[in-house]
C-alpha cells in the first residue's frame, strides 16, 4: 500500500472530516491556491516543534522524527484551498504571537510542557467553538489533524508506534487484545 492509499483509508475512517479530505479522496488539486507558497527551513522546524508538542517522543519516536513539518507543508501547499491556506498560515503566525504575549518567550525557546499547555488551551477553545456549531476551520484543529495523519501514516508512526505487518496474512476477525497493546496500522 502506498502513502496515497493509506491517506485515503485514514480519511475514510475519519468520515472525511479532515480539512483537504476532498483532494485526497478525489485526487484533484483545489482550483485556487496561494501562488508561490513555500515554507522556509525555519518554518518547517517551527511546525516540527508544534507537532512534537502534540505527539512527543516517549518510548517511540515523536512527530519530529516523522518529519511532520515537511508533511504539513506539503499537505497545505498541495491540498488546501486558498482560504484554508490563509487560515493555516495566519494561524501559525497567531500561535507564535499569542504564545509570546502569554508566556513572554518565543515558542521555540519554551519547554515542551509550556508548549503543550498552550496548545491544549487552544484545542479546548477550538473544540468549544466546534461544539457550539461554528464550522469555520480552526487552525489548531488543522494542525492537529495534519500531525496525527502525517505521523500515523509515516514509516516511523506505522511501524514503531503501531503494530504493523507489511503483508497481512489470512483474515482473523478475533485477535486477542491485552491492555497496553499497540493499535494496528492500516
Amino acid at each position: 500500500m502506498n502513502r496515497r492509499e493509506a491517506l485515503k483509508s485514514v480519511v475514510l475512517m475519519m468520515g472525511g472530516t479532515m480539512v483537504g479530505a476532498n483532494v485526497i479522496l478525489t485526487g484533484c488539486a483545489p482550483e485556487k491556491q496561494i501562488e508561490g507558497l513555500d515554507f522556509s527551513e525555519e518554518e518547517l522546524a517551527y511546525m516540527d516543534e508544534i507537532g512534537e508538542a502534540i505527539i512527543p517522543e516517549t518510548d517511540t519516536p515523536g512527530a519530529k522524527a516523522a518529519g511532520i513539518g515537511g508533511f504539513m507543508a506539503m499537505m497545505v501547499k498541495d491540498t488546501y484551498t486558498e482560504e484554508q491556506q490563509k487560515t493555516f498560515i495566519n494561524g501559525l503566525n497567531s500561535l507564535k504571537a499569542d504564545f509570546k504575549a502569554e508566556t513572554g518567550k518565543a515558542f521555540m525557546d519554551a519547554s515542551v510542557e509550556e508548549r503543550t499547555a498552550f496548545l491544549n488551551q487552544l484545542n479546548k477553545a477550538a473544540m468549544k467553538q466546534a461544539g457550539e456549531g461554528n464550522n469555520a476551520p480552526n487552525y489548531i484543529l488543522m494542525i492537529k489533524d495534519l500531525t496525527l495523519l502525517g505521523y500515523f501514516t509515516s514509516e516511523v508512526g506505522a511501524t514503531q508506534a503501531l503494530r504493523y505487518i507489511e503483508t497481512p496474512g489470512r483474515y482473523d476477525p478475533c485477535i486477542e487484545y491485552k491492555k497496553g497493546d499497540k493499535a494496528w496500522a492500516i
